[in-house]
């Protein structure tokens, strides 16, 4: 049976093959992990399509290759067609030695705080014959890196270490030069005040997270009022393609997620327009976790329409964020902050403490110009501060 580059999913054309979890002349079981798959999207690991012994491999770990392309034989069906190992194939088989390597299988998916394990790090940990629990994590959320697992082996962290960019890293650092290269950007913000937000969120929050789990964020009521505004300036939410501009009806709302030193994702939240504020929330809750957790799909990162940055969880004052191409803006949703302001009384204007935030916009010069950006960005302010929120929320 040939083992070939899987369709992992529709926009994908090839994969880079990171790492084979077996040796040529090993007992494959159908179902388990073969080996390691990199594509534009995503890092997935593959699984075994039949039992056999993989007696062949034609493509070495590092190369690239078109979905479709024979990758490796499995010979035989079942436990009786496979032949046993000789003992060179079987030391090959074997991870590298380190402190006692072990089992790659032994060593678990996740560790003790529930932070998934990247294969990376697994291969590292059975390598050295570490345990999960004596490692530290540096990473966001307690994360095992693979800086953490390298100093427990060297017994203290280098006073200066040369790191490589990952995968992850290189793509989104050729993504986003691309992008620069392609679209001429253009930066506008608008203060936002997010009193009415704010005083949903104190009244409404504590049941709500006692009821879902999580915390109510600012972030669902900026993507609610985002798909609000889009229809009456829908050139935002468009496409460049070769000498046209494809407006999109529906809005597929990309949310960038944060992974940490290793990158980010975007995943897609579909027909975010037909989204209320609660619908919105969970649907972003559950994008980040997918992403974080290494459950995503590529699918679940294709077909973007418009893109919200949220920084603002880590007080930022603007962000100028870069534009998700192929498309033709980007909203960035920064710090909100407690400040004094001018608001309008029934005995005119006073000065009252409320809570402020930027909205910054990018926006690529050849869709649209600043006019049109700032009269969106307006109509999103008029959203956020005069809806009535507590309603919203049910």
């Amino acid at each position: 049976m040939d083992v070939v580059m899987p369709q992992l999913g529709e926009t994908v054309t090839e994969g880079t093959v990171v790492a084979w979890h077996k040796a040529a002349g090993d007992a494959v079981k159908a179902n388990e992990t073969l080996f390691e798959v990199s594509t534009d999207k995503v890092d997935t690991e593959v699984p075994a399509p039949a039992d056999g012994v993989l007696s062949e491999i034609l493509v070495e770990a590092g190369s690239t290759v078109p979905v479709g392309a024979r990758l490796a034989v499995i010979a035989g069906a079942g436990a009786d067609a496979a032949p046993e190992a000789s003992a060179p194939a079987a030391a090959a088989s074997e991870p590298p030695k380190g402190r006692g390597a072990i089992s790659l299988d032994s060593v678990p998916r996740r560790d003790a705080r529930g932070n998934p394990l990247s294969p990376a790090v697994r291969r590292l940990i059975a390598e050295h014959g570490l345990d999960v629990a004596e490692i530290s994590g540096t990473g966001r959320g307690g994360r095992i890196t693979r800086q953490d697992v390298e100093a427990l082996v060297d017994g203290a962290p280098a006073a200066a270490e040369l790191v490589p960019l990952s995968r992850m890293r290189r793509q989104i650092g050729e993504h986003m030069v691309r992008s620069k290269a392609t679209s001429p950007h253009v930066l506008q913000a608008v203060e936002i005040d997010f009193h009415a937000v704010e005083r949903a969120r104190d009244r409404h929050g504590g049941a709500w997270k006692a009821r879902e789990g999580f915390s109510l964020s600012y972030l669902p009521f900026v993507a609610y009022a985002a798909c609000r505004a889009i229809p009456d300036f829908p050139y935002v939410n468009a496409s460049i393609e070769a000498e046209s501009l494809r407006i999109h009806r529906e809005v597929h709302l990309g949310i960038a997620v944060d992974l940490g030193p290793g990158g980010l994702m975007a995943p897609v939240i579909r027909d975010a327009q037909n989204m209320d504020v609660p619908g919105l929330a969970r649907a972003i809750r559950a994008a980040a976790a997918a992403a974080r957790d290494g459950s995503i799909g590529p699918d679940d990162l294709a077909g973007g329409t418009y893109t919200i940055s949220n920084s603002g969880t880590f007080g930022t004052l603007i962000t100028a964020p870069i534009i998700n191409q192929p498309q033709v803006a980007i909203l960035s949703t920064d710090g909100v902050r407690r400040k004094p302001a001018v608001v309008e009384t029934g005995g005119g204007e006073a000065i009252a403490i409320r809570p402020l935030g930027v909205l910054a916009h990018s926006f690529d010069h050849r869709a649209i110009d600043g006019a049109y950006s700032a009269g969106f960005l307006a109509r999103l302010r008029e959203i956020l501060e005069a809806t009535d929120w507590e309603s919203a929320l049910g």
